[in-house]
């Protein structure tokens, strides 16, 4: 098994988070893993994304032209990345701030209100570990309570409070 991912989003939103999570998850887990950020230079408002590839075996090249996943968090996401994918490949996205309608039919496509879920859960910045758990229910690259403990592992002790409503977020995404 390999998967190329891409989370894409305004910066701020966490897409380089979530995709840093995930490939330390998936290190933990055993998987050989790349993790590329990308982020204008504005930081914060500006873009980033970042590609994971998550492999049984080596990886021969973290470069990625055309994922096997998307998480779009953001119309410019969609807008940049719809249009990269393999046919047949699946894209999540934050269909809470994408207001067109998409240009393909022959992807998997994963709408998921995010803003609305996170918000009402009580932190909409979130959003983040809700989608990538959408992603985990439907691709098989590792369990949900790999992420739940990579958060353990590796979250920054000044954030370890929000475990617990993490917890309650992924479990929600992968519900959904």
């Amino acid at each position: 098994m390999e998967k190329s991912i891409i989370i894409s989003g305004f910066g701020g939103q966490g897409a380089l988070f979530a995709g840093q999570i995930l490939a330390y998850a998936a290190m933990d887990y055993g998987k050989h893993v790349t993790w590329i950020p990308s982020y204008g230079p504005e930081m914060r408002g500006g873009t980033a994304n970042c590609t994971v590839v998550i492999s049984d075996e080596e990886i021969g090249s973290p470069v990625v032209g055309a994922p096997d996943i998307a998480i779009a968090m953001n119309l410019p996401s969609v807008d940049k990345f719809e249009d990269l994918m393999k046919p047949g490949t699946t894209l999540i996205v934050n269909k809470s701030l994408v207001n067109r309608d998409y240009k393909r039919d022959d992807l998997n496509i994963v709408d998921v209100m995010a803003n609305e879920i996170t918000e009402e859960m009580g932190n909409v910045r979130l959003a983040n570990m809700l989608l990538l758990a959408v992603m985990l229910k439907h691709e098989d690259i590792l369990p949900i309570d790999a992420i739940k403990q990579a958060l353990e592992n590796h979250l920054p002790e000044r954030h370890k409070k929000l475990l617990p409503l993490n917890n309650e977020v992924l479990d929600k995404g992968y519900a959904l």
